[in-house]
């Protein structure tokens, strides 16, 4: 082996648009997601550990908190998919420094799960492509392949059947994050509660947010956000509407609640307006935290070789 360990760097996404079908018979929905990825990262060290210790998972950085680190944890489940499907060692030490809220609705666990199938393509020299990898992903959740794509990508079926998106620009975001996670079931059991009863089409691919990021115009974009789970995630967190209200105030373009909460994303006009935001949000008193960031940006790649 050419390096003792890897570490990879991989992208929180947030949800453009998130429309969602019908409960089908599977117990899932169909959905249609605009994913961007974007710069608030978690780095996932993998190294090899001596004989026979198995896979031993440790965590750091600010948003480590009651993430566990056995099997529960998507970035061991990856390690041991990958060590099953290319009969690799499974003596292996894993570290996660987060960054990415947990239960956010910003993929942060299917980003490290993500950073893992990197980890060990590198670290092992097996040579996968990004499709191949891609499809590994899959296997864990609908979040993860996009984990490895990064950049703006349309996801069908479950979310994980992605097509990249031709889009310019870069756009700025401004995080408000809460102090508590949502869960994503309990998100969309309260979305089949509110819609009971209505005829829910199929989800599509919205025009004009495609309009939108094809001529990297950020006003038509802050006006074409939608996520179909927004409606139940603000009833299961009345306060999100709060947050909501404080970002429309100061002149975000455009707010919206990530995936299925709690954290609010707002769009900004450039770096300026992104200052100010986070200065009214900070002092609102209804968020716990502010991060602002910029996308799209890559998705998970080796930083660095040890």
């Amino acid at each position: 082996m050419s390096t003792r360990g890897v570490v990879v760097r991989v992208p929180a996404k947030i949800n453009l648009q998130l429309a969602v079908g019908p409960l089908g018979s599977d117990g899932f929905h169909e959905v249609t997601s605009i994913f961007q990825a974007i710069s608030l990262f978690d780095d996932v060290t993998l190294k090899f550990a001596p004989d026979n210790s198995g896979i031993k998972l440790t965590l750091s950085g600010p948003t480590s908190n009651g993430v566990p680190v056995d099997d529960e944890n998507l970035a061991v489940r990856a390690a041991k998919l990958m060590a099953d499907k290319f009969d690799l060692s499974t003596d292996l030490a894993i570290h996660l420094k987060k960054e990415i809220p947990v239960a956010g609705g910003m993929a942060g666990g299917s980003a490290d799960a993500a950073g893992i199938i990197v980890a060990m393509d590198a670290l092992f020299e097996i040579g996968l492509s990004r499709d191949e990898m891609e499809i590994i992903a899959a296997q864990l959740g609908s979040d993860v392949p996009f984990g490895i794509s990064g950049g703006i990508a349309i996801g069908r079926g479950r979310g994980d059947q992605l097509t990249p998106a031709l889009t310019r620009g870069n756009y700025h975001w401004v995080l408000a994050l809460s102090g508590q996670g949502l869960s994503t079931p309990a998100v969309y059991q309260e979305c089949d509660r509110l819609r009971e009863g209505l005829d829910v089409a199929s989800p599509l691919v919205s025009d004009p947010m495609m309009q939108a990021l094809r001529a990297g115009d950020a006003t038509a974009l802050g006006l074409a956000l939608s996520n179909d789970l927004q409606a139940a995630a603000c009833s299961l967190r009345p306060a999100l509407r709060l947050v909501l209200d404080v970002g429309k105030d100061y002149g975000a373009l455009g707010g919206i609640v990530s995936g299925s909460g709690p954290t609010v994303a707002f769009l900004v006009e450039d770096e300026e307006k992104s200052m100010d935001l986070t200065v009214a949000l900070s002092s609102s008193g209804v968020v716990a935290g502010v991060v602002r960031a910029s996308g799209p940006v890559h998705g998970a790649r080796v930083i660095q070789s040890i």
